[in-house]
């Protein structure tokens, strides 16, 4: 929707401070811990993992924390805490959905935390499928400086993609998301690589079927301090919500 800017496009803008560095590496971290322990610590082998170091790398988290992670979820520093990946799905003012997902080696303390962040701000943590069928998980693959978008389209389609947008990363940098279907994420990835395209990340990621939205400058606030505070959260990896925000309440609250 023309004027508007979704949660992914949200972040992009909003700056983030040294002070979250430590915390985005101990997530990234964590995400290839798990990756390694599932599929074994050769990146060649394992495609979880070789995007869980790619995104570690592209967030800046330096080689020997990646290389400590991985033979951490190798078992060869000894035996790794038992983390799992567990989907929380709940509702933010509005009635915005909300999924989260977590990396935990506790369940109880991530629930008491998420149940808290929503309950301030005027949201609250549901039950198992109460939003997700709101949702829709997809393939991702971030491109930066795209090129021609005629031959993008064709070099997409070639590896299965399903659609792509245009996006701007952090720093104004021109860039692409590719989307596919999950099973597709892997072949898409190199086949986009082999076209010589520079692969700034590669996810799975919720994209929500219908969209709410946000007017109100007061609503919009009190969302963007959720999602804050739940993304800050040290367990959850991600947060998606299916609301968007006009460009001129983002500029009016400073974004």
């Amino acid at each position: 929707m023309a004027g508007h800017s979704k949660w992914a496009n949200i972040k992009r803008q909003k700056a983030r401070v040294d002070a979250v560095k430590g915390q985005v590496f101990a997530k990234m971290s964590r995400e290839i811990i798990v990756a390694a322990r599932l599929g074994g610590a050769d990146p060649g082998g394992n495609f979880q993992l070789r995007t869980a170091i790619d995104k570690a790398k592209a967030a800046g988290v330096p080689n020997d924390n990646i290389d400590r992670a991985i033979a951490k979820g190798a078992g060869q520093l000894g035996p790794d805490q038992a983390y799992e990946a567990i989907r929380y799905e709940g509702y933010g003012p509005g009635g915005v959905a909300i999924l989260v997902e977590a990396l935990t080696n506790n369940r109880n303390r991530t629930a008491a935390d998420l149940r808290a962040a929503f309950s301030k701000r005027q949201g609250n943590l549901g039950e198992t499928g109460c939003v997700g069928w709101m949702f829709e998980q997809k393939g991702v693959v971030t491109l930066i400086n795209p090129g021609d978008e005629e031959q993008l389209l064709e070099a997409a389609l070639a590896g299965g993609a399903e659609s792509y947008d245009l996006v701007d990363l952090e720093e104004d940098t021109p860039a692409a998301e590719v989307f596919c279907a999950p099973p597709t994420l892997e072949a898409l990835d190199t086949a986009l690589k082999t076209q010589g395209y520079r692969v700034h990340q590669t996810e799975l990621r919720w994209l929500p079927n219908t969209i709410v939205v946000v007017a109100e400058p007061d609503q919009a606030r009190l969302l963007l301090k959720l999602m804050d505070a739940l993304e800050d959260l040290e367990d959850v990896q991600s947060v998606t919500a299916n609301f968007e925000v006009s460009e001129e309440v983002l500029q009016a609250l400073g974004i």
